[in-house]
Parts: structure tokens; sequence; C-alpha cells
């Protein structure tokens, strides 16, 4: 058992939240359950997660999308509504982290993307966000390859806009819904770049820029990072933490 304040103290300053910028608060978004024994982790707190975090016994809830979005209707009515009272139905705390989850250089989504799929030391590129990163291999990669490593990975078959017949040396990517990225990935030069969404424009920037455009899922590819918080969570706290993937193929 741990207190909830001490768990997002730590999660706020090991994600160095006061650091971003965001389109939605960080840390703690629904304060319920004071006294933690079991997190669930998961990508969006959807009414569907909340009810199996609920069903699993978890008294604080860890997600990488969560709510009061910038621009987003204040009121809690509706579909928020129902999931703020299925929080408080189920005695449970609800912490989210978004930029500060997917930009941090060990647990974030982007360093864990670039582990998982094998990629030689990955690290962030071009600014100073940790948003983008890259890779470069030693020797070519067929693109064929480095899909079936995707599709492996993430359950689900990505979307290749070609942008060309050449294989791979520099690869970039950002998760999530940075399509238009890639400009800034071809702009420094890679041969392809990943993400999770696709916009009716990538064709034609992948074509015209002759860089290969990957669309692997939003979610697919934004699975990770929040798994690794909660597995850090359960060894430094000594409590129950489990993923539950919700799925979603956008």
């Amino acid at each position: 058992m741990a207190a909830l304040s001490e768990i997002i103290d730590y999660c706020d300053k090991r994600l160095d939240i006061g650091n971003f910028d965001d389109y939605c608060p960080n840390g703690l978004q629904v304060e319920v359950a004071q006294e933690i024994s079991h997190i669930v982790t998961g990508v969006t707190a959807s009414l569907a997660l909340i009810e199996a975090a609920a069903q699993a016994g978890a008294d604080l809830l860890l997600v990488h999308h969560g709510y009061f979005w910038k621009n987003e209707a204040s009121p809690l009515t509706g579909m928020k509504g129902r999931r703020i009272q299925a929080l408080y139905r189920s005695d449970m705390s609800l912490a989210a982290y978004h930029l500060p989850l997917d930009a941090h250089p060990e647990l974030g989504n982007n360093a864990r993307l670039g582990l998982l799929l094998g990629c030689p030391d990955p690290r962030p590129i071009g600014d100073d966000s940790g948003l983008l990163w890259g890779a470069e291999y030693s020797e070519e990669v067929d693109r064929g390859d480095l899909l079936k490593r995707i599709q492996s990975l993430t359950g689900q078959e990505p979307l290749l806009l070609p942008g060309g017949e050449h294989g791979i040396r520099r690869l970039a990517w950002c998760t999530g819904g940075a399509q238009s990225w890639v400009d800034k990935a071809a702009d420094l030069g890679f041969d392809a770049y990943i993400t999770g969404e696709v916009s009716e424009a990538s064709f034609h920037i992948a074509a015209e820029r002759r860089i290969h455009f990957v669309a692997a899922g939003h979610h697919a590819t934004e699975r990770y990072g929040i798994q690794a918080l909660g597995a850090e969570l359960e060894n430094n706290f000594n409590i129950k933490h489990e993923f539950i993937d919700i799925a979603n193929p956008a």
C-alpha cells in the first residue's frame, strides 16, 4: 500500500512535467482513492478501460490519454460525465501523462518503441523537445523487413506510403498523431519515418520528398511508455501493476 500523493509526486518529478507546455494537465486528474495497492495502466481513459480496471480491483488508473484537453467542453456531462461517475463508483483515482511520457529518455513511448524494434542507439533528434527520435543502421534494412518487425511488435499491419524503391539506413519516428513531422524527418535526411496516424497529404509528401512513411497506429505505438512507468512504480512502491489493453485499430 502506498499513498496516492507519494505516487503522483514520484511520477511528476520522474517525467519532469513542469518542462512541458501540453494540451492537457499532466498528473493527477481525478482524486478518489487515497491509498493505492493496485495500479492499472492503459493508453486511453475510456469507459471500457475504467470498467476493466474496476473489475481488476484497481484503485489507481494510470493512462497516457486522460481528460480536460484544450478546447474541450468543460461540463461533466454525457460521455465525460459517465466516465467520471464510473471512477467515483469504483473508488478509483485517475492520473495521466501525455507529452512528458512521449519524450522521456528511458520510459517514454519513443524510447521504448525504438528499443522494442531493435533500433541501434535510438536517441532524440532535431531539437530539444525529445519527441522526434532516430537511429542509423550499419547496413541498409529492407523496408519489408522493417514492416514485419513493426507488425510483430504491434500485432497489426502497418500502412506503408513508399517514398521510392530505396532501403533504409536512417530511420526516424514519433509515436501517436505526428504525421506532420514527416517533413522534419525529411529535412534531416532520414530514409523512413514511423508514426501512428496518417493524413491525405502524407501520401504526396512521402512520394515527393522520397521518404517512406509508415503509419503503425496511434494506439499501437503508444502502449509501451505507460507500461514501463507502471512497472517502475510496482518495483519502487511494492504495489501490484497490470496493463490492460483495450483494442483500438486506429
